[in-house]
């Protein structure tokens, strides 16, 4: 489970258009190269593409990385 009800929790937004088939490493290279900030615990890295329709968060949890991604154009078909 991952518990982002902290104080210190910051949140890193680009903004710039992300390509949204980036992952780890990708996005990690985004935040380091032009949000300027390395992975930190207590940090959320948002990441959204060009329509502002898809997000990803990068958070780093001390033992390893998360992403989370979210879509809100489309309903799962069932």
């Amino acid at each position: 489970m991952i518990n982002f009800a902290s104080a210190a929790l910051k949140v890193f937004l680009a903004v710039n258009p992300t390509d949204m088939r980036k992952s780890f490493n990708g996005l990690c290279a985004i935040a380091h190269d032009h949000i300027g900030q390395t992975l930190a615990h207590e940090a959320l890295f948002v990441f959204c593409n060009k329509r502002r329709n898809r997000l990803k968060i990068l958070y780093y949890d001390r033992t390893g990385l998360w992403i989370a991604a979210n879509r809100t154009d489309t309903h799962c078909p069932l």
